[in-house]
Order: C-alpha cells, then structure tokens, then sequence
C-alpha cells in the first residue's frame, strides 16, 4: 500500500523529511538558503519547521517509534 493512502505512514514520511532536511540544513546551509522558492523550497521549510519546532518533533519521533514497535 502507498504511503498516501495510509495515514499513519503519510505522517512517518513527512516526520522524516522533516528530520532529514533540518540534518541537512545545518550541514550545506548555502544549498539550502539559495534554492528557497519552487519546489526545493520544500526542504527549505521543512528545515525551519524542524529547527524552530525541534522538541516537538523530537517527541513525534518518539511517539512514532513506539506507535511502529507495537504493531
């Protein structure tokens, strides 16, 4: 099954893309500054989301951890 079309994966691969471009972001931060407009610059704010909302991403990825152990 896709991940569009099961709630609980679509919020799994939107957490890790989250995660994966502020990790990227504090790696090459010129990449990402330059490419801020069109559709790169979806990593561009999902890098600020996971930098200005850190704790509460961290504790998604908690929940979404123990959400996956248990099933």
């Amino acid at each position: 099954m896709s991940a569009l079309f099961n709630f609980q994966s679509l919020l799994l691969v939107i957490l890790l893309l989250i995660c994966t471009a502020t990790y990227a972001h504090q790696v090459v931060p010129a990449i990402m500054n330059r490419n801020r407009h069109g559709i790169l610059g979806i990593f561009w704010k999902a890098a600020r989301i996971g930098e200005r909302l850190s704790p509460y991403v961290s504790i998604c990825c908690i929940i979404m951890a123990f959400s996956l152990f248990t099933q």
